[in-house]
């Protein structure tokens, strides 16, 4: 650890910089053995800053220093101060230039941050602080400038030179290098950098402006990729059409580049005109990639464009406002996949995984609000906290205002803050003075942490024809707040009756009578809301379209969870209440095999999926997760203490009585959706497949394998890795192991040269119910295919056991633990954002019994043992530690 105590870094300390970089000129040497970085800053006092004549402090991180100059005079070691985290001179207080020399090494750079190499490429990630490791500089986002980079490699090795902006000028030295030289117009923060140089093939189109501009689109790939493009720039192109008539935004240069890159710790990164993406996020053609990964390139490729107005033209003013331009940007490209494809479905699946992660971390010890107010190591703060519940932050400002104020807010925020560093603050001052609505006390859900929990109860007075609904909020204690204000709370509701939802007049309001629909706003401890003229005793409908970010809980029967299921119009509340069915059984099941007990599933369930497979018309996208039983990992979520061996049991038994009972209509189903027809990533093809491969699973758990030579049908001669990947899943999940084993090596030997389908056979065996998955995990360390350097392969392979396998990992031995805590102390030294990020599944050994939580704090002790331990780590060991 560099730091033994290392510092916290807190939001009520921030000071606008001293100094200003009005100018940034960079010159690249790239070498094999060292890359030369010639820097030249020109730098003036910053009028708003009120500290008189300080020190220039510039940091830097794993540079060598070789030559620094001040307004063109040379300086020597006894003119600064220079250690490993900062070079600091003595300058005038007007304008002045600082010209610096470093040599960097990307060749020995794990970390993946500032400039590395992947493969044979050089790429750079300098989110959130990597660009320090480039050159000296003042590495925060409210320093903007305007770049001007030049990059000079070996013509025959890199003959693709990329930066950011317009390509101005190029040329071919007597040595075989050659040079290309970018201008950026735009002002932007050292974060989004970006350089690129290799050798790479590209395809290539266009787009037109609405103002009639025509953009040049680009995406390099390495020559074997070439054919895996075409659905990442179809969505490009729709991103920029849907962006221009949803917000009015324009693309603002004349070329717009995406690399995709092997090794990257993130999903992609928003540089300005220069996107670098994990490839995972970028290549897709049917023969290797699933709907759902189809659904990721289209979703990523939308977002990292959006950034360049929320995100990149308006960047955030220091990294405690990140979720102003990440919340803002998810919203942004929910709403863009929301367009493109079900928007039912896409809901359903976002609330999924907020419940299931987002909510899980509001309850730990890294609980932290959307805007933190302190941090250790801000890569820890990439988080499902800032991302998913700011997006649901701005979605509740969308939702109060309505669509034409939001659009008004949106507008006066772009407009008002184009080239500036802002806060949070200023994003919710334009929405409240676009539309008038006060939003003083909704400014909570920046600044608190935690789950907000709704405690509803409704009572029917027959004779007065009313219904009262009283509502009840809290948040629990989160670390640093035990005490917590009410928060603003959209609720949106209905009352349903036997002919559907009822006229709504509500008591005492302006406009009290409203269709069927309306919107609550909770912003009390307790509220009562009374509805008159109410003829029989509704069925209330909560949370529609999941308003707010909170727990709902409401005594429903499960008869009424059965109506809502069969008669809400709302999908997502139909959703919510076939898993609300589904976690009640479950649950009856799991106190059953605690007793010893029996596990039955109760008949009105089966009888509800029979229901909902034989209704016509239905989505059958939506279908597919009405019938999916609540995760393993929701019901942990809702378990204390959590015991995951009898979640798994009670699960996979109700799964086989589901199959059993339903086997004729999950075949008829099954055969009903097979198809000829060639590969599209439609919506009707995806919500078909998805329904299909829905029933496939539940008849692979029939007893004496009745389906297992359809499963194999699938798998070998399948069409699309959709269809195979799954039948693959089934097969590794059975009890058939000569089967199983020949699975495994079949599909290695058919993708092994392709790099994300082996990260996928790595996860369906880390995924595997079987008793020796951990050994089989193990095993798998030294497979040819695994890289430990490379984090896709980490995630594939180490994360999901860890993440995605509670029995695999919950071992009673502990050694579950163990190898998580073993392999981070190794990744610690070579990456330590992807050793903090697996840290996960530990931080919660609170959640469970005494015995597993002894065992799981004895490893989180063991890690904060580990010497030379880097900050990332340390801050997320330390604070579970002290939960």
């Amino acid at each position: 650890m560099q730091d033994a105590q290392p510092n916290t870094i807190y939001l009520k300390d921030y000071q606008v910089p001293p100094y200003l970089i009005d100018h940034t000129e960079l010159h690249f040497s790239l070498g094999e053995q060292a890359t030369v970085v010639r820097t030249r800053l020109s730098l003036r006092k910053n009028p708003a800053s009120k500290e008189g004549a300080v020190p220039l402090r510039l940091v830097g991180q794993e540079l060598q220093l070789t030559s620094l100059t001040l307004d063109g005079i040379e300086l020597t070691s006894a003119d600064y101060e220079l250690n490993d985290d900062y070079l600091q001179l003595a300058v005038p207080t007007a304008a002045f230039v600082v010209e610096t020399c470093v040599t960097i090494k990307p060749q020995e750079n794990t970390s993946l941050e500032g400039l590395y190499k992947s493969n044979t490429m050089f790429c750079t990630q300098c989110e959130a602080e990597g660009f320090r490791k480039i050159t000296y500089y003042l590495d925060r986002p409210d320093v903007m400038s305007l770049f001007t980079t030049t990059v000079v490699a070996d013509q025959a090795k890199y003959p693709v030179l990329l930066s950011n902006g317009n390509n101005v000028d190029n040329g071919v030295n007597d040595d075989g290098s050659h040079w290309s030289r970018w201008d950026d117009p735009f002002p932007k923060p050292s974060y989004l950098f970006a350089l690129v140089a290799g050798d790479l093939a590209k395809v290539e189109d266009a787009f037109t402006t609405c103002s009639g501009r025509e953009v040049c689109l680009r995406i390099f790939v390495e020559d074997k990729d070439i054919d895996k493009c075409e659905h990442a720039m179809a969505s490009l192109i729709n991103a920029m059409r849907w962006d221009e008539q949803t917000y009015g935004r324009e693309y603002d240069l004349d070329i717009f580049n995406i690399v995709a890159v092997d090794d990257f710790n993130m999903g992609a990164m928003e540089n300005k005109s220069l996107n670098i993406f994990n490839t995972s996020c970028v290549l897709a053609k049917p023969e290797t990639t699933t709907d759902a990964g189809y659904q990721r390139v289209e979703g990523v490729v939308a977002h990292e464009y959006f950034h360049n107005w929320s995100g990149n033209r308006v960047t955030c003013r220091d990294w405690f406002q990140l979720s102003l331009k990440e919340g803002f940007t998810v919203y942004r490209d929910a709403q863009f996949s929301s367009a493109m494809g079900s928007e039912t479905v896409k809901r359903v699946e976002d609330v999924s995984f907020l419940k299931t992660l987002q909510f899980s971390e509001d309850a730990g010890p890294m609980a932290h609000p959307i805007r933190p107010d302190s941090f250790i190591e801000i890569s820890n703060f990439y988080t499902v906290t800032v991302y998913e519940k700011g997006a649901e932050v701005v979605r509740m400002i969308a939702h109060l205002l309505g669509e034409q104020a939001f659009r008004r807010g949106s507008d006066l925020y772009f407009d008002r803050h184009d080239g500036q560093a802002v806060t949070c603050e200023d994003f919710v001052l334009a929405m409240e003075e676009a539309s008038g609505v006060d939003l003083q006390q909704f400014r909570n859900w920046y600044s608190q942490a935690g789950t907000p929990q709704l405690a509803v109860a409704g009572v029917y007075d027959s004779a007065a024809r009313s219904y009262t609904l009283t509502v009840d909020q809290s948040c629990p204690q989160t670390p640093g707040q035990d005490e917590k204000k009410p928060f603003h709370i959209p609720l949106s509701m209905a009352l349903l009756g036997s002919a559907g939802a009822l006229p709504l007049n509500l008591a005492g309001d302006n406009d009290p009578t409203s269709p069927g629909e309306k919107v609550l706003n909770i912003a009390q401890a307790s509220q009562q809301f009374v509805f008159e003229n109410i003829d029989e005793e509704p069925v209330p409908s909560l949370l529609r379209g999941f308003s707010a970010p909170v727990k709902l809980s409401f005594n429903y029967s499960r008869d009424q969870l059965l109506f809502i299921i069969g008669n809400d119009s709302d999908g997502f509340c139909r959703w919510d209440a076939a898993q609300q069915l589904g976690v009640a059984v479950l649950n009856d099941m799991i106190a059953a095999h605690s007793q010893q007990r029996p596990m039955v599933v109760d008949p009105r369930l089966i009888d509800a999926y029979r229901q909902l497979l034989r209704e016509p018309g239905l989505d059958k996208a939506m279908v597919a997760l009405l019938i999916t039983l609540p995760s393993e990992a929701y019901m942990a979520e809702l378990s204390r203490p959590v015991d995951v061996h009898a979640i798994h049991a009670a699960r996979t038994e109700a799964r086989g009585q589901i199959a059993s009972q339903l086997s004729e209509l999950l075949w008829q189903t099954y055969n009903h959706n097979k198809t000829d027809q060639a590969y599209q990533p439609s919506t009707a093809q995806i919500a078909q497949r998805s329904l299909k491969n829905r029933a496939l699973d539940y008849l692979m758990l029939l007893p004496g394998g009745v389906a297992l030579e359809q499963c194999l049908s699938q798998y070998h001669s399948g069409t699309n890795m959709t269809d195979v990947l799954q039948s693959f899943v089934s097969i590794q999940n059975s009890e058939h192991s000569v089967e199983k084993a020949a699975a495994v090596q079949a599909f290695y030997r058919r993708w092994e040269n392709e790099p994300l389908v082996i990260n996928q056979w790595f996860t369906v065996q880390a995924t595997s119910s079987a008793e020796d998955t951990l050994e089989q995990v193990v095993a798998l360390l030294d497979h040819p295919a695994f890289d430990i350097t490379n984090p896709n392969k980490v995630r594939a392979l180490i994360g999901a056991f860890c993440g995605q396998n509670a029995v695999g990992f919950h071992r009673q031995d502990g050694a579950g633990y163990r190898f998580l805590a073993d392999q981070i102390t190794v990744l610690d030294g070579i990456n330590p954002q992807i050793a903090a990020r697996l840290l996960g599944p530990l931080t919660k050994w609170s959640k469970f019994g005494s015995g597993a939580q002894k065992l799981m704090k004895q490893e989180l002790q063991r890690i904060k043992q580990s010497p030379n331990l880097s900050r990332d780590v340390f801050e997320v060991v330390s604070k579970s530690l002290a939960a």
